[in-house]
């Protein structure tokens, strides 16, 4: 017997503003789900999804927040990290309701009014560990150590070729990618150092003066570096970017022009066993309209993915097949963002207006839940 399809459902006390990200919370309780949101109206909300209740909305004090993630290091609890118009990356604790400084994006000796748009416009956690990584419209890329937060200061600073638009860490904790203004895809290679690893590892160390004089382990910075900045293979400017997952073997583009670009990760060194190469798809048409791809979600047991579009459509895909999966949704305005729960069995989608069309009159900010059937995220099999 075929499952009936699952209908979205609209959260109590929804953003008054622009919707810019949602993010599931590991609650370590099965009894809720928390989901964090954040907007232009400054506040960060928190939803019961298993309720459907509203848990709390805190205004942050920085003006728009315009990104936000949660660190998977189980020390930190119910924690989010928010970067905000004004610069600012913030931790908010769920628990307490209280606010805390990581660190500041910035021009350096600027003058100009264009250079003053310093906003932290992107935020990934590092996976496996206690670092958060941001990137701007001041073109810096930073990594912050939030055990360390009290020196507000980057542990990693690097150039980028243009303001960041959108960003993603890959699940082994190695690896970051940005996209940039330009069209330009920025590869960061971010790890630990091989001495941190080793005391990590529970290594001996003698308490000799030599090493006494070392610092200690938490203080050591990782390895970052930029081992790739290369084109976009999508002709317009990217909106979204993220890493396949669960593993990281290639990266999925969205762009402004309806499009979503896949690209795989050899000239980095990841291997790609099959041979596959890059191609790119149409997507979020309606007739001769193209609206934008805002973003994209990969479902974290089938490494399917979904798209949400500026057409008001939520998309499921199989990108090995090249194959469509199924339509989700269709809600009143623009899909500003999606988040799958952690075991792929929900989706949040937000609706709100992403401003395609210029200022018009448009519906009110929604975040809908819903349940995702395995039919519609399961990869097709492939006759051979």
């Amino acid at each position: 017997m075929s499952q009936s399809t699952p209908e979205p459902t609209a959260l109590p006390k929804p953003p008054n503003d622009g919707i810019t990200s949602l993010q599931y919370i590991d609650t370590k309780n099965s009894s809720r789900q928390l989901l964090a949101s954040t907007s232009w109206d400054g506040a960060i909300r928190v939803h019961d999804t298993s309720s459907k209740t509203h848990v709390l909305t805190h205004v942050m004090e920085c003006g728009p927040l315009l990104s936000m993630t949660s660190s998977n290091d189980s020390t930190n609890g119910k924690v989010v990290y928010t970067g905000g118009i004004d610069g600012s990356i913030r931790q908010f604790d769920i628990d307490t309701s209280t606010t805390s400084l990581i660190g500041m994006h910035g021009a350096v000796n600027s003058s100009s009014a264009d250079d003053k748009k310093v906003a932290c416009s992107t935020l990934s956690a590092i996976h496996n560990s206690s670092l958060i990584a941001s990137a701007g419209w001041d073109a810096r890329f930073h990594i912050w150590d939030v055990r360390t937060s009290s020196s507000k200061q980057p542990m990693i600073t690097l150039d980028l070729p243009g303001k960041a638009f959108a960003m993603d860490a890959s699940l082994d904790g190695t690896k970051v990618v940005v996209a940039t203004s330009g069209r330009k895809n920025c590869f960061i290679d971010v790890r630990y150092s091989s001495s941190l690893l080793a005391v990590n590892n529970g290594n001996d160390i003698n308490n000799d003066k030599e090493n006494s004089e070392q610092p200690p382990p938490s203080t050591q910075p990782p390895i970052a570096s930029m081992i790739l900045q290369r084109d976009s293979s999508l002709k317009y400017q990217t909106r979204c970017v993220k890493f396949f997952r669960p593993s990281p073997q290639g990266i999925a583009i969205g762009s402004i022009e309806g499009r979503v670009g896949i690209e795989y990760l050899t000239d980095i060194g990841i291997p790609n066993p099959e041979n596959k190469k890059k191609y790119a798809f149409k997507c979020h048409r309606v007739n001769d309209t193209i609206y934008p791809v805002n973003d994209i979600v990969f479902h974290p047991i089938y490494g399917t993915f979904a798209t949400g579009g500026a057409d008001g459509t939520v998309v499921t895909w199989d990108g090995n097949s090249k194959k469509k999966l199924s339509s989700l949704a269709k809600l009143p305005t623009s899909i500003a963002c999606l988040a799958f729960n952690n075991d792929g069995t929900e989706l949040a989608v937000a609706s709100s207006y992403t401003f395609e069309e210029g200022e018009r009159d448009h519906p009110r900010e929604e975040i809908y839940v819903r349940e995702v059937l395995e039919s519609e995220v399961k990869p097709k099999v492939v006759a051979k």
